[in-house]
C-alpha cells in the first residue's frame, strides 16, 4: 500500500453540498481515509452557481472546527481547502472574490465539466484561468461520455497546460464499465496527473481504496502510482511546478467503437 497519500478530491465538509451530511459522518470519513493510508485530504466541496455556493470563509471555519475535533481524537490528518467548481466562464471572479477556492490557496484550480455534453468554448475558459496565473485541473475525465468516445481529445488540453485528476473508484468499476476502461487507457498513456477519492459519504470509496490500489498496480508502475498520489499532489499543495510525463496518443480511435468490437468478437 502507498503510505502518506494525499486525497486531491473529496466532499468531506458537512451540510454544504451533496457530500457529508453531518459532523459525525465527516469524522468517520476521515477515520476511514487515515486507516487506508491518507495523511492529507483536500476538501473540494462543490461550487455550483445557484446550487452549492458556500463561500470560502464558511468552509475555512468548518475545516478549523473539524481539525480541532481530530486533534482531540489524536488523528493526525491534514485538511486543505479547495473547491470543485462546475465550469463557468466567471471562475476567475469567483476565485478572486473568495467564493470558490483554489487548492490550498495555490495557483491550482479544480473544476468539473458536464457529464454528457461538451462545453462550448472550453478553451476560452482555460485561457482565462491561465492568463490570470491559475493552473487548471479538470476532475475525473474518464466519467465524461465524450471523453469515453474519444479520449485523445484530452491531448489538446494537456498541450495548453491543463492537468487531469481521476477517481480511485473508476479503476474498480464504481462508475461503470466505460469509465473503468477509459481510466485504464488514460493512465497507461500518461493522461492523468492526480488521483482522488471523490468521497461523498462514509463506508464507500475509502473502504475500497486497498482494492483500487491493487487494480492500479496492475495498470501502472509503483513509481507512477506514487507520482499520482504523493509526489504531484505535494507539489500542488506547495504551489510548485509539476514535470508531467509525455502523453502518448491512444491507439484504436474512438473508445465506444472499441467496446462495440469487443462485444461481438
Amino acid at each position: 500500500m502507498v503510505i502518506s497519500m494525499i486525497d486531491m478530491h473529496s466532499h468531506i465538509l458537512p451540510n454544504i453540498d451533496d457530500g457529508s451530511s453531518s459532523n459525525v459522518e465527516t469524522i468517520n470519513m476521515i477515520k476511514e481515509a487515515y486507516e487506508v493510508g491518507f495523511t492529507t485530504v483536500v476538501s473540494t466541496s462543490h461550487y455550483f452557481l445557484n446550487h452549492y455556493e458556500a463561500a470560502e470563509e464558511h468552509r475555512k471555519e468548518l475545516i478549523g472546527s473539524i481539525e480541532n475535533e481530530l486533534q482531540q481524537l489524536n488523528i493526525p490528518m491534514q485538511l486543505c481547502i479547495g473547491s470543485e467548481i462546475f465550469v463557468t466562464n466567471n471562475m476567475v471572479e469567483l476565485l478572486k472574490e473568495h467564493e470558490a477556492s483554489s487548492i490550498n490557496g495555490t495557483r491550482y484550480v479544480l473544476f468539473e465539466l458536464p457529464f454528457e455534453q461538451e462545453v462550448p468554448h472550453l478553451k476560452d475558459t482555460i485561457y482565462s484561468l491561465l492568463s490570470h496565473n491559475y493552473i487548471p485541473i479538470i476532475a475525473h475525465p474518464e466519467r465524461y461520455t465524450y471523453v469515453q468516445k474519444n479520449p485523445n481529445m484530452l491531448l489538446e488540453y494537456i498541450d495548453l497546460g491543463v492537468l487531469f485528476q481521476s477517481n480511485f473508484g473508476s479503476i474498480i468499476g464504481q462508475y461503470g464499465k466505460n469509465a473503468q476502461k477509459t481510466i485504464k487507457l488514460l493512465l497507461k498513456n500518461n493522461f492523468i496527473h492526480f488521483l482522488g477519492s471523490d468521497a461523498h459519504r462514509n463506508n464507500s470509496i475509502y473502504t475500497a481504496i486497498p482494492k483500487a490500489l491493487l487494480a492500479l498496480k496492475e495498470t501502472i508502475s509503483d513509481e507512477e502510482l506514487e507520482e499520482l498520489t504523493v509526489i504531484n499532489p505535494t507539489l500542488v499543495l506547495e504551489n510548485k511546478e509539476i514535470d508531467i510525463r509525455r502523453p502518448t496518443k491512444i491507439k484504436g480511435g474512438h473508445f465506444y467503437e472499441k467496446i462495440f468490437w469487443n462485444r461481438w468478437n
